[in-house]
């Protein structure tokens, strides 16, 4: 058990850092280490929700453990510091940070998979993730020369 929870840290953390690589290759201020360290603690959190609380004696643990309330503090813990990432700019009510604050929650999510044991999951999201990035993006782009996405 542990060579599997130590495999699912290891998958966490290389997806993560996958993710933080592709936004430090944008000049992006949240990069590798800030999307490496969310996803690995992500994973880390799950793990402690799946496995943390197993020596609890019976009479503290009448009820069956709920892992799902970790997680479900990761995601909100997670939302909070994406709302402390995104701001307007008052000037020309631009919104910045929203695809940082996004791109954070979903690295998340692919931490609390890996951890989770849910190996395909958190590689398919992270494959999806990397060709959103570099494969829509010339769309975009093109979408924003033809005046058809407002700024």
């Amino acid at each position: 058990m542990l060579l599997a929870q130590v495999g699912w840290l290891a998958l966490a953390f290389v997806l993560s850092a996958l993710i933080g690589a592709e936004r430090e290759f944008r000049g992006k201020a949240a990069g590798l280490r800030t999307y490496s360290t969310v996803g690995l603690a992500a994973a880390v959190f799950t793990l402690c929700s799946k496995y943390g609380f197993t020596d609890l004696p019976s009479w503290v643990n009448h009820a069956a453990p709920e892992p799902t309330r970790i997680a479900s503090m990761v995601v909100t813990g997670i939302g909070f510091i994406g709302a402390g990432i995104i701001f307007v700019d008052r000037t020309s009510g631009m919104v910045e940070g929203l695809t940082t604050a996004a791109i954070l929650w979903l690295t998340a999510a692919v931490g609390m998979a890996a951890g989770a044991g849910l190996w395909h999951l958190a590689l398919l999201v992270t494959g999806l993730h990397l060709l959103l990035c570099f494969c829509l993006r010339p769309i975009e782009q093109w979408l924003s020369d033809k005046g058809m996405r407002q700024s």
